[in-house]
């Protein structure tokens, strides 16, 4: 796929963890492991002499941990990927969105000490390889169409007749890069916002919780993560919990979240589509959908059932995500009203809604 190799570095205190990290990565003929270090003083010396371009951390280290080998490797070598590999459990979880927010570009967490051989392996190739080869070479997507191409094609949706109707609230889907994309977006909104805001964002138990502290303490909108019952009030925002679905239902004449366990949707819990579902169902025209960064096709089927009952779709471009997944399958799909700029996204939301 690539002529030249994504160089890798891993930086991680375990010895076990280097070695199996090591022979499964170098089993891609895409990457190469070009060093390992057993904490992050070790690893800044590698960085100067190895030069890599993808670099897995791990948070908890002896002598110099992730969190301040993160900052350092930020003030000299900014340009340097850097994806959080940590154990998944409270503690990491916290530390995670923390670098998220210092300038990791990622991360994944680490399989289960219980997990056998083979589930790791597994893990690794499905969830960290991926990740490696997307920012290692900048790669958007691996669709043939430029952006260009795509706004040519049927990206845009044709009813220049039709409005839509006053905004009651507004979906928002993402997954790779999303958190960041978040905190961009709705870092403008104002406390007078006059809708509630849903938001899946694709992330295991116990990340959603320290996200939505982390992004009530930035922004200007009340920010917490969902549960069951809450009925959504305007300028506050509601993120579904890692590992369960979230939609709106209409109890005794109103509307409220429901979180719940159930299977996998596209291999995703939560899913986009059926939080999108559930709000077409309940706002039809009144609801705006947004489609951020992410890999694969979740919130598509979600998007068709918005378009259905005539809602409106805004998905982020090529240019700006950090996966030209989830938002190009809607824009391919000819569901999108606008194809815009993370940058642009906010401000679009506050016109749609405020009529600004």
């Amino acid at each position: 796929m690539f002529n030249i190799p994504i160089k890798v570095l891993i930086v991680d205190d375990s010895v076990v963890v280097r070695k199996m990290l090591s022979d499964i990565l170098s089993a891609d003929k895409d990457i190469q492991v070009i060093g390992v270090a057993a904490n992050g003083k070790i690893a800044l010396s590698k960085i100067v002499l190895n030069k890599p371009d993808v670099i897995i951390l791990d948070i908890l280290m002896p002598v110099m941990d992730g969190m301040e080998t993160l900052v350092e490797i930020r003030k000299i070598y900014p340009q340097i990927t850097v994806i959080m590999f940590s154990a998944l459990t409270k503690k990491s979880a916290q530390a995670t969105i923390e670098a998220l927010f210092l300038g990791a570009n990622d991360y994944v967490p680490k399989p289960s000490e219980m997990a056998n051989i083979l589930e790791v392996k597994e893990c690794l190739i499905e969830e960290l390889i991926p990740k490696i080869k997307i920012y290692g070479k900048g790669i958007k997507s691996n669709e043939e169409y430029s952006n260009g191409k795509v706004q040519e094609i049927r990206s845009l949706r044709k009813r220049k007749s039709f409005i839509g109707g006053k905004i009651e609230i507004v979906a928002i889907g993402c997954s790779t890069g999303g958190p960041n994309a978040l905190q961009e977006v709705l870092e403008i909104i104002p406390v007078d916002f006059p809708a509630p805001i849903v938001i899946v964002v694709h992330m295991p138990p116990f990340y959603t919780n320290f996200l939505a502290k982390r992004l009530n303490e930035k922004l200007n909108i009340k920010v917490i993560e969902a549960s069951s019952g809450i009925i959504p009030q305007p300028g506050c925002a509601y993120l579904a919990p890692g590992d369960f679905h979230m939609k709106i239902v209409n109890r005794e004449k109103k509307n409220q979240l429901k979180i719940f366990y159930a299977k996998a949707e596209n291999s995703c819990r939560p899913a986009v589509n059926i939080l999108f579902r559930s709000v077409a169902n309940i706002y039809k025209e009144n609801a705006l959908a947004v489609v951020l960064t992410g890999m694969g096709e979740d919130g598509l089927d979600g998007s068709r059932e918005i378009v259905k009952y005539r809602g409106q779709i805004v998905v982020q471009d090529e240019e700006t995500s950090t996966v030209w997944g989830m938002p190009k399958a809607v824009a391919l799909a000819g569901l999108a009203d606008k194809i815009l700029p993370l940058g642009q996204i906010g401000s679009d939301i506050i016109r749609r809604a405020m009529n600004k």
